[in-house]
């Protein structure tokens, strides 16, 4: 009788233990998840502000200003709920503003417009990586959560269920070719 309530006693504690770490596993995926999305944000601020700045600095025709500033504008000042439908217009002004490699070109033939040009491809190349690696973090946290054992137990706690970051971030191919 004694083996026996010392075997129950044993499982339950192996199961307390592998449940303690797969929470564990799980509050450690969360701080990712906030890490890797206060990174993208920082990207995509930048990413935003180098536009904005490029568009305010007069190397650019006057419409091809208008529609980057806005887009960038809009980016920087929108709500959560509409963040990813305003980065996606930035990129599309991006790209809609670096189509022909002549633009390039003449953007950065212009005074301080190298820097300006090399800074802005940074930023457009970053953001892609950031989002990518915010998305892997959200899909293995989704995909812990889906075990029966974390529903069961709720180990997941008052956490949000975590949410991927869609958008276009495809960058100019005009702007990225030059910077090869």
């Amino acid at each position: 009788m004694t083996g026996t309530l010392i075997w129950a006693l044993a499982v339950l504690v192996a199961i307390g233990l592998y449940l303690s770490w797969t929470a564990g596993r799980l509050d450690r995926l969360h701080a990712r998840i906030d890490a890797t999305r206060a990174a993208l944000d920082a990207q995509l601020l930048r990413r935003a502000s180098v536009a904005q700045e490029l568009a305010t600095s007069g190397v650019l025709d006057p419409a091809a200003s208008i529609v980057l500033y806005e887009a960038a504008h809009a980016a920087r000042q929108s709500e959560e709920e509409q963040r990813e439908v305003a980065e996606s217009d930035l990129s599309q002004a991006l790209r809609a503003v670096f189509a022909d490699a002549a633009q390039v070109d003449a953007v950065r033939e212009a005074p301080g417009g190298e820097a300006a040009t090399g800074e802005l491809t940074e930023a457009v190349r970053r953001v892609p990586m950031a989002r990518r690696f915010h998305n892997d973090a959200v899909g293995a946290a989704r995909r812990l959560r889906a075990h029966r054992k974390v529903r069961w137990f709720r180990l997941a706690g008052h956490a949000p269920f975590p949410m991927a970051f869609e958008m276009d971030d495809e960058p100019p191919p005009a702007l990225v070719e030059r910077a090869a």
